[in-house]
């Protein structure tokens, strides 16, 4: 079985290997297409047919050959009128007739049926198109769960793994004007060696999540751009045209906000690196003040947009600056799951505000973690727009296959596919490398590549994971130690602490739980918690678990530990809602992780006021220290 599975996801995912950077550092494969949903385009979201594949017949026949023509769901071809030819033909399939569903979503909330389904579906639509003269087409993905191939007017286009970071592909060969048909295959199937690995505690939501569009752009247009605050304090740009005319090229950037407009021209290779003061005009960026400025660069016919921040953050011993100051980070941990009592993770612009709203206005937090994967770039826009400033991480946790170089090469693709395509948004300050990962040596150098490669590909941001501690005694008390060699690789260390929850510690010997940590990095308790079922109160013996006061009770405890701990530079706790896990059955939970302080709905617990009413404080007490 496990051999059939690994030749399926071969099949699936054929698509060519990342390119190579300096140091050996991986980069997204071409086209990158940053800030692509500003460009304009023909949006391909709404009504698609799907077909369920589960013994991925589309893909091989039963001994492995290409399928048949009655099960080639991305041909062009019409099932009923070649069934009514009498050919012969028997289809396994007739997508004009296929069920209908709206994406993006996932395939969860489709039919019932499809509730608890992993494996591969086929999805098809038509759209109509008139091609611009000289212009090229591009097909972009959002993302899709887990991997993908991607077909057009019958001719394969190509492949990606990973489901939680944008891919496109060139198709200006393959489009015409008027019909076309775009026929994506999508299998959300982990396995051992893919990333993240099966074993999970949260929902796989398999399907195309994300948005999708073709883009047109010029013959030669830019393709990659990352315009940023230095360290020194001024403004460096780095751009990367595509296309005949990208050497020598000359390119302007402006940003009328702050009066910028600077003309250079690209090298051989098609690329402009700049550097210049910035305006004293400039306002940074920050969470009381998420300052954005519009700013265009133009090469030719193309016009390349974003909306970009401008701040630092670095690292001062076990001080975390922003701008120079220090900073601790209020926070709060989220999934991609939109409220509602069956999320579909459609995340829209507005699913994604009434998430962060929560968090900013809510909680009066400045700092959020979006775990376990990279999320949507509505949310990352409007986490620069909130002025939220982003733990970002990919999807590197447990039960990873720390050995197999396959599975490293995948690793390496995500992260650098994430920092392309997020690394001009001014909230994300931490790329985070992994998630509770037991030390190994082969785990130590696989996460050691992760944290170089971050460097080498974004030296601006702070590298973070959350680690493991130990636990042993002192004094009567427990003690917590983090020993990880990982952390020599960090700048940040998260730990994910759930005393008097997952261990046996009453509420009350908490506040007394001792820590050993090195003294000159930061520590963010990247997670603590613990479920409550909205509305359950059971006060009989005490607060009990799974009631809201337990949990109100176990935040308070939780917050007096950490008091005590002088490196302690912010918190995210899980989580800011209930969210779907399928591997959580008990009669509280019923297929729901509970530790949200709301409701999948949206109905506040008792430990939300605590940990809003803390942050309030804070917040006011490091307005004061300003």
């Amino acid at each position: 079985m496990a051999h059939a599975m690994a030749v399926a996801m071969a099949l699936l995912v054929a698509a060519p290997a990342a390119a190579q950077g300096p140091a050996g550092s991986p980069t997204p494969t071409s086209p990158t297409l940053v800030a692509a949903d500003l460009r304009p385009g023909t949006d391909l979201t709404g009504l698609w047919h799907y077909s369920v594949d589960p013994y991925r017949s589309g893909l091989a026949g039963f001994h492995g050959e290409p399928p048949n023509v009655t099960e080639r769901r991305w041909a062009e071809v019409e099932v009923a009128a070649a069934m009514r030819r009498g050919d012969g033909a028997l289809f396994e399939f007739d997508m004009d007739a296929a069920p209908v569903a709206t994406l993006p979503a996932s395939w969860l909330t489709h039919a019932p049926e499809m509730r608890y389904y992993q494996g591969l579906v086929w999805y098809q639509r038509h759209f109509d198109l008139k091609r611009t003269a000289g212009a090229r087409q591009f097909l972009r993905f959002g993302a899709a769960n887990y991997a993908a191939r991607v077909y057009l007017n019958g001719q394969f286009v190509g492949a990606h793994e990973g489901g939680f970071t944008p891919f496109a592909f060139e198709v200006s060969k393959l489009a015409r004007d008027g019909d076309n048909q775009i026929t994506v295959a999508v299998d959300s199937q982990a396995t051992e060696a893919s990333v993240p690995p099966p074993v999970t505690d949260w929902e796989n939501y398999g399907g195309i999540t994300r948005d999708i569009r073709l883009i047109e752009t010029p013959q030669t247009y830019v393709d990659d751009a990352w315009v940023r605050l230095g360290s020194d304090g001024r403004i460096v740009v780095d751009a990367r045209l595509d296309g005949t005319a990208a050497a020598g090229a000359a390119v302007t950037l402006t940003v009328p906000g702050i009066g910028v407009s600077l003309a250079g021209r690209t090298d051989a290779e098609g690329r402009w690196h700049a550097v210049l003061a910035a305006p004293r005009r400039l306002v940074r960026w920050s969470p009381e003040r998420p300052q954005l400025y519009d700013l265009t660069i133009a090469v030719g016919d193309d016009r390349w947009h974003d909306r970009i921040g401008f701040r630092t953050i670095e690292r001062r011993g076990s001080q975390i600056l922003l701008n120079g100051r220090p900073v601790f980070l209020r926070g709060i941990s989220l999934h991609e799951e939109e409220f509602g009592v069956a999320p579909a993770r459609a995340i829209t612009p507005a699913a994604a505000r009434a998430l962060l709203t929560e968090a900013k206005e809510g909680l009066h937090a400045n700092y959020v973690r979006l775990a376990h994967y990279p999320h949507g770039e509505a949310t990352l826009r409007l986490a620069d727009e909130l002025g939220l400033m982003v733990w970002s991480e990919v999807p590197v946790y447990w039960r990873i296959a720390w050995d197999n170089p396959a599975t490293l090469a995948t690793a390496r693709r995500m992260l650098a596919e994430n920092i392309a395509r997020d690394r001009n948004r001014a909230a994300i300050i931490i790329w985070s490398i992994a998630n509770e990962t037991p030390n190994s040596p082969a785990r130590n150098v696989f996460l050691a590549t992760l944290a170089d490669d971050a460097r080498r590909l974004d030296g601006t941001r702070l590298v973070g994971a959350a680690l493991l501690t130990e636990r042993g005694e002192a004094g009567g008390h427990p003690l917590m130690t983090m020993n990880d060699p990982l952390a020599d690789h960090l700048d940040v260390m998260g730990i994910n602490t759930y005393n008097g929850w997952y261990t046996a510690d009453r509420l009350a010997d908490v506040p007394d739980i001792a820590w050993r940590l090195p003294a000159d990095k930061p520590l963010i308790f990247s997670e603590l918690g613990a479920d409550a079922k909205a509305g359950f109160h059971d006060l009989r013996a005490g607060p009990q678990k799974s009631s809201e006061e337990f949990q109100r009770d176990y935040y308070r405890a939780t917050l007096a530990m950490a008091a005590k701990i002088p490196t302690l530079r912010g918190m995210s706790p899980w989580i800011l809602k209930d969210f779907r896990s399928p591997r959580r059955q008990n009669q509280f939970e019923q297929g729901w992780n509970r530790k949200g302080l709301e409701s999948e709905t949206g109905q506040h617990k008792l430990a939300f006021d605590v940990l809003a009413d803390f942050y309030g404080r804070r917040a006011a007490e490091d307005a004061g220290a300003r």
